[in-house]
């Protein structure tokens, strides 16, 4: 990340309306642009950037998309110019928030109608990484999702998944039914003996259990394979 110094804009030499802690008080936090949200969350900027100045530094880096700077780890934040440690922290933990506040909204969780709908709120999750990971998506009766949950991750060939750390996970959030999901960085979508074999295995465990396996994906780069869509389940 390389972000270019600007001529400086002190924040106190503002009117007070166009603060952003103040302008927040005086309008609600609906008049604030991403960028004086931000600002207030790091509190200052620099010698020459005001705390605003770095904000939009930092949004005009991830192309001013916020489902985009949510990805940024700390030590890519960390690279931008007045964004410390502690900066960055704050913001990785403000877009945390904001995920799980959305998840956690009953009217906002989807319904997983197909396996469509499964990718899409997957992902985002998985699509770019360099290395296999295992989730699962809870659902419950209605088929809306309640949790979506890392179980494992592992090296570029493989990752391992424990059927009893899937069914603990469903059961403590009294799921009726799964989804289980794991990537292929290498982008090749066939399923390997053991994706076949951890599918049996799932289907088997989730009858007794009495919840379902509703689907089990495997993302590759921008498209996925689907267990159910291929009348594997």
């Amino acid at each position: 990340m390389h972000i270019e110094d600007s001529q400086p804009m002190n924040i106190k030499s503002w009117s007070p309306e166009d603060r952003p802690r103040e302008k927040l008080l005086l309008k609600g936090t609906s008049a604030l642009s991403d960028a004086e949200l931000i600002a207030i969350l790091l509190g200052s900027g620099t010698a020459k950037l005001s705390a605003v100045d770095v904000a939009k530094k930092v949004l005009a880096h991830v192309d001013n998309n916020l489902d985009n700077l949510a990805k940024l780890s700390i030590k890519e934040l960390m690279k931008a110019k007045g964004i410390g440690e502690a900066k960055a922290i704050t913001i990785v933990a403000a877009m945390e928030l904001g995920r799980r506040r959305k998840e956690q909204s009953p009217e906002e969780r989807p319904k997983l109608e197909s396996s469509k709908t499964a990718f899409e709120i997957i992902k985002g999750d998985l699509m770019d990484l360099p290395h296999e990971e295992f989730w699962v998506l809870l659902l419950n009766r209605a088929h809306r999702l309640i949790k979506k949950k890392r179980v494992s991750e592992g090296g570029v060939s493989g990752t391992v998944a424990d059927p009893k750390i899937i069914f603990k996970l469903a059961i403590d959030e009294l799921a009726s039914g799964v989804i289980v999901v794991h990537n292929h960085p290498s982008g090749n979508l066939k399923p390997s003996d053991s994706d076949i074999s951890l599918t049996k295995k799932l289907k088997e465990a989730g009858k007794v259990l009495e919840i379902s396996l509703l689907d089990h994906l495997i993302i590759g780069h921008n498209n996925y394979f689907s267990f159910t869509d291929e009348g594997l389940i």
